[in-house]
């Protein structure tokens, strides 16, 4: 699944296309794409067509276009394969297109945002702004903690959480209403970086500890944000099509049976909630 960096390497392409475009034509192919946008696809074209967008926004692994109304936002949420592609406005239709808004930019002209997805679990929505503190957020995002790349998310609130949590520190980091943004890929990379087993238990690690793996979060994240995001295969591109470099920078996730960068003792792979856990037993002891 899309994390923080895919995300927000996803926002800033659509950016400068976007804000300021005229949407000119909404051409819903396949509903299943509209799962947060339970109006049904009639009400999501009437609320889009004729509006501009205003700016581009993320939080999390959400990202969002504010309308020019100021009320609503297009919501994007990528789920396991969601692809958010700019394409000329004649070109043909995408392997697994299902959502094409047509725009018409003051500068740049005629052009097409595509939403593809071949696994169906994303979904765009025109969803109603909220207060959020000085933000303004789409309602389906007000339970989402602010993430690590945010200048207004609270380090010392953080650090409270996990002081409140038992449950192992790997999960309590995948838990979006702690902070979010992090998903299995940057967890496992962020605690190989502040040696620390995924099962420690958050309310053990010391204030020094904890301290330290947050800010090896914010350096896995953008690193692997200046890299343009993890891509194993053709489902994470950017909204050129092209596919992220990061994993050929990761140090845990993924190298099961592989020699650790730093110790060169065997990287482990474990199952953990539906997934894997990768970590080194020699560099990140369980306490």
């Amino acid at each position: 699944m899309p994390e923080l960096p895919e995300v927000e390497v996803v926002r800033a392409g659509l950016a400068p296309a976007a804000i300021g475009s005229l949407i000119t034509a909404v051409s819903v192919l396949d509903e299943r794409a509209l799962t947060r946008h339970a109006a049904g696809a009639e009400d999501f074209v009437v609320r889009l067509d004729g509006h501009r967008f205003a700016a581009a926004d993320r939080r999390g692994k959400f990202l969002w276009l504010p309308l020019d109304s100021g009320g609503t936002a297009l919501i994007a949420h990528l789920g396991m394969s969601g692809q958010m592609l700019l394409r000329a406005p004649d070109a043909p239709p995408e392997r697994h297109e299902r959502i094409r808004i047509s725009l018409e930019h003051p500068t740049h002209g005629e052009l097409a945002v595509v939403f593809a997805d071949q696994r169906t679990f994303g979904s765009l929505a025109v969803d109603e702004l909220r207060d959020d503190g000085p933000s303004r957020i789409p309602s389906q995002v007000l339970h989402i903690a602010r993430d690590p790349m945010d200048p207004l998310v609270d380090d010392a609130a953080f650090l409270a959480a996990l002081r409140r949590r038992s449950s192992g520190i790997k999960r309590v980091l995948l838990d979006q209403q702690v902070i979010s943004g992090v998903g299995n890929i940057y967890a496992d990379e962020s605690l190989w970086a502040a040696r620390i087993h995924p099962e420690t238990a958050a309310s053990a690690l010391s204030t020094p500890a904890a301290s330290r793996l947050l800010a090896e979060i914010r350096a896995v994240l953008a690193k692997a944000l200046a890299e343009g995001g993890t891509s194993f295969d053709a489902q994470y591109v950017n909204v050129n099509g092209q596919a992220g470099y990061f994993a050929h920078s990761l140090n845990a996730y993924g190298r099961g049976g592989e020699p650790c960068p730093r110790c060169g003792g065997p990287i482990r792979r474990t199952a953990f909630m539906n997934r894997s856990s990768h970590y080194c037993p020699r560099c990140q002891r369980r306490r």
